[in-house]
């Protein structure tokens, strides 16, 4: 039986990532019953919503969606479609390897770690306090008179919540992720020395469910020693897990350390469904030119497969990738020694090779 998926094809080089992708995912034999659905910047402009509800519905109906990338405009505009639907559909766990394939430029090609992220909480959860707003007036004398923690005139504010509630869940999402792929440490990431009611909380809950999983090694870094450590020994590391913020630039540094955002992956999985995209955006001065490597979407690809418990479909298609980028011969620019390179191929002529890989 066909899995039902929502496809998202995103904006800007995303249908061409989106177009590459579906064509390798059904070359492995995995029969798929594609609903694709609109989100963007291309709808927003056609019609004042970067999110449909329709679109919004079929996820509903479906609990599973693989979506190529969208431009969030900076400063202004729409916000996140990514963070939206992590809010929408409590995705609430997002899970970014960072593996060093061979043929992929790296200072660290012995990188092989996990970053899991937790979507819900922290930072990003976006609460905020707009300088010179009446709200923002109401929590500068708030802070002040009864807190006796005055702050500026002219600052903004954000909120940093962080739960035993969010924490377990996203703790308990590495330990069962380094068990079920064979994985021996888990290494939780914080601030607590500092901040001590939100990342020590964070900590403490990390530690209590670290109990539970004995067979699995735990240890925590402070944030700003593990990113010190991931660019002069990564290999000593497994899975991270960290909260939103510190996790949203730990893993952009992760895939830094394996070649760049063109090759890393994104799972996001929570209570409400799964969704899985490239970790890179959009790319709008490529669009249409059959240029962009595809490699990070069709890797997310691999990830669902993974999800799906097709686990021959999923080693299948990540050899035949990894295969083509060895050979070097029908990449992308990116993953040439050279991005000048003439022999370099299209997104679509990329995803030939891994098809004839994987058939041969």
């Amino acid at each position: 039986m066909a899995y039902r998926v929502t496809f998202i094809p995103g904006d800007g080089t995303g249908p061409e990532l989106a177009e590459a992708t579906q064509r390798v995912l059904e070359a492995t034999g995995v029969e798929f019953d594609w609903d694709f659905q609109d989100a963007g910047i291309d709808v927003f402009e056609k019609e004042g919503n970067p999110l449909p509800e329709r679109t919004l519905d079929s996820i509903r109906e479906r609990g599973l969606a693989i979506k190529g990338p969208t431009t969030t405009p900076l400063g202004s505009g729409h916000r996140s479609i990514n963070v939206a639907l992590r809010k929408e559909f409590d995705l609430y766990s997002c899970i970014r390897p960072c593996k060093a394939y061979a043929g992929v430029r790296t200072r660290f090609p012995q990188t092989d770690i996990v970053i899991v992220r937790e979507n819900t909480e922290d930072l990003y959860a976006g609460i905020e306090f707009e300088r010179g707003s009446p709200e923002m007036e109401k929590l500068r004398s708030f802070l002040g008179e009864e807190l006796d923690s005055p702050i500026r005139e002219d600052a903004g504010v954000s909120i940093k919540p962080i739960s035993v509630f969010g924490s377990e869940r996203i703790v308990e999402s590495a330990f069962d992720y380094a068990e079920q792929n064979g994985r021996k440490k888990v290494t939780a990431a914080h601030k607590a020395n500092i901040m001590k009611f939100s990342d020590g909380l964070f900590l403490q809950v990390a530690r209590e469910v670290a109990e539970r999983h004995p067979g699995i090694e735990f240890e925590d870094r402070i944030i700003d020693n593990l990113c010190n450590q991931l660019v002069s020994r990564p290999e000593e590391y497994d899975v991270i897990v960290l909260p939103n913020l510190y996790g949203d630039i730990v893993s952009d540094l992760g895939a830094g350390l394996i070649g760049g955002l063109g090759v890393a992956p994104g799972a996001n999985i929570g209570t409400e469904g799964a969704i899985f995209e490239a970790t890179h955006g959009s790319a709008p001065k490529y669009k249409g030119q059959n240029r962009v490597n595809p490699t990070a979407l069709m890797l997310s690809g691999v990830l669902m497969l993974r999800h799906l418990n097709e686990t021959e479909a999923a080693d299948r298609m990540e050899s035949a990738m990894a295969e083509v980028i060895r050979k070097g011969e029908r990449v992308t620019y990116d993953l040439k020694p050279s991005r000048d390179d003439p022999s370099a191929v299209g997104t679509s002529q990329f995803a030939d090779a891994v098809i004839e890989e994987m058939s041969s």
